[in-house]
């Protein structure tokens, strides 16, 4: 499978990229899962909630790491535990209300908070790492032990994982251009392509008759961040201008996939804390220069925007740069290598970029991505947004006025739920494209002899 950036840890403590995110779900199994209408459901383990503030779990099978270590109770404390000594993970902050985890026996075990959290279940996502390794502290990052469908080899210049069921070997092989990852796909060097080609890529993949493309609704939002202490963009009329400053439609007609479609929040309308009511910011180039002015913005405005170096997000970025010039907007791109600027992103040491949150299902996110007290490394909020108003609705859960805060105030600009798809070779069966883009189809995929 040719992808278009490597992971960049596979420890699942401190993985936050996508394709980490991807990977590690074939790595590692979890307590809980989500279904289709994005509830938690009992994956390793079933639960019981004995109180607001205590809950049981008891692991539904007998699990193995792939080092041949029996995976018990005493793995999914550690693996919680561990959040307590490690003071940079940038999921630490959703565990630190845990007062304490007790093993009953090796199926068993009993978590205790220090206050009550409506969504303590659905944080339990982490993949459970062998308590042994932990107190060795064993380097996951690079070379993983975990006990789910697929377990690690070697990581070169590829990575390479066998399938436990059968030793299937997957190679992920990272091709940052697009084309070449085509070229490869036709050439029978590799077999499998999955997100990140332009759509004129696809629609010449679709016209190959020994080549197999399916397409599904996507559900990742793709957004533009802002720097929120920046002195211009902390002000809401240059925010708003930016958002009338980009004709989401036509760039989802002309360069995007099959089955974009424009968003509004982060988590899709069908979700069960989605939001239908918010209107979307019109293509209004010369509204938005006049809300600039109203701001005192002497024009045009210089912005710098980050991206990074893949063919399609550069293109999304000089397609930004055209459209928001009429604004009176003058965006200078800046595309970096992919592990610099995600870094530089965490860092804060930015005005303007694109990413997109991959695989996201539950609500806490509002709270992750825009609370005060969420700025890396005890939350996602790394455009250092502050509102009190959001902070309050945000305690009280009320995710329709949540989400319309959020549309209001514009700590991002949201762009589109990015269509999927999966291109294969013919001898491949048994693989088709998730709405989050994941890649747990590796775990069936099949080679036809």
């Amino acid at each position: 499978m040719a992808i278009a950036q490597a992971p960049l840890n596979l420890d699942p403590r401190y993985a936050t990229d996508a394709a980490s995110e991807r990977v590690n779900r074939l790595l590692y199994e979890r307590l809980v899962e989500f279904d289709a209408s994005s509830k938690a459901v009992p994956a390793l383990a079933s639960w019981q909630q004995l109180s607001p503030l205590h809950y049981q779990f008891t692991l539904k099978h007998q699990s193995a790491f792939h080092d041949g270590q029996l995976l018990t109770a005493h793995d999914v404390k550690a693996t919680y535990a561990s959040f307590l000594t490690l003071p940079d993970a940038p999921h630490r902050a959703e565990f630190e209300h845990i007062a304490r985890i007790a093993v009953v026996s090796n199926q068993v075990l009993h978590f205790y908070l220090k206050q009550p959290d409506p969504h303590f279940i659905e944080k339990l996502i982490i993949g459970i790492l062998p308590a042994t390794g932990i107190a060795q502290d064993h380097d996951f990052a690079h070379a993983p032990i975990g006990s789910g469908p697929l377990k690690f080899v070697r990581w070169q210049s590829a990575l390479t994982l066998a399938r436990v069921a059968d030793g299937q070997q997957i190679i992920l092989t990272e091709v940052k251009d697009p084309t070449v990852r085509v070229l490869k796909l036709l050439r029978a060097e590799v077999d499998v392509l999955q997100g990140d080609l332009p759509p004129e890529l696809v629609g010449y993949l679709k016209s190959k008759p020994d080549i197999t493309v399916k397409s599904h609704v996507g559900s990742n939002f793709s957004y533009l961040g802002l720097n929120m202490q920046d002195p211009v963009l902390k002000q809401l009329k240059v925010r708003q201008a930016l958002a009338h400053a980009i004709d989401r439609q036509a760039i989802v007609r002309q360069v995007m996939v099959d089955q974009t479609r424009l968003a509004e929040a982060i988590l899709p309308p069908e979700h069960y804390a989605g939001n239908r009511q918010l209107a979307p910011y019109a293509y209004r180039p010369l509204y938005a220069k006049q809300l600039l002015r109203e701001a005192g913005i002497q024009l045009p405005l210089k912005l710098v925007y980050k991206t990074s170096t893949d063919a399609q997000r550069v293109r999304f970025a000089t397609i930004l740069q055209a459209q928001m010039a009429p604004a009176g907007i003058d965006l200078e791109i800046r595309s970096l290598d992919w592990g610099t600027f995600f870094e530089e992103i965490k860092q804060g040491q930015f005005q303007v970029y694109g990413l997109t949150w991959v695989g996201i299902k539950t609500p806490e996110i509002y709270a992750k991505a825009f609370a005060s007290n969420a700025t890396p490394p005890h939350g996602f909020n790394r455009g250092r947004y502050s509102d009190v108003t959001l902070d309050q609705l945000l305690v009280k859960e009320s995710w329709p006025a949540v989400t319309q805060r959020i549309h209001q105030q514009l700590p991002y600009i949201p762009l589109w739920y990015e269509g999927q798809f999966a291109a294969y070779r013919a001898p491949v069966r048994d693989y088709a494209a998730q709405s989050d883009g994941n890649w747990d189809g590796l775990a069936t995929i099949q080679l036809l002899k």
